[in-house]
């Protein structure tokens, strides 16, 4: 499996607040399914980012598309593939 960043800048902030109920439930649903790793809103209210874990950019565009925020129009989408680099915490 690999890592998806997926940035998604506003493009009509009246779609984001009205949608943003389903964009929140759409998020949860892909969390229990394993499909989400991360998720967040940029705090200069320029839109957010979630982080896809799929097997390909095809799936993550699939699941993308389905998102209310973008199949409603209130945000455009940008993908890129992430590979992640984690530090391990030893407690000492």
């Amino acid at each position: 499996m690999k890592y998806y960043a997926v940035f998604l800048p506003i493009i009509n902030i009246e779609k984001s607040q009205q949608f943003r109920p389903q964009h929140l439930e759409f998020l949860e649903k892909g969390r229990n399914e394993g499909k989400i790793f991360a998720s967040g809103k940029f705090s200069d209210g320029s839109g957010g980012l979630v982080i896809y874990i799929a097997e390909s950019t095809d799936e993550v565009v699939e699941a993308v598309r389905q998102d209310p925020y973008v199949s409603s129009g209130a945000r455009g989408y940008e993908i890129h593939e992430w590979e992640i680099v984690t530090k391990a915490v030893i407690p000492q």
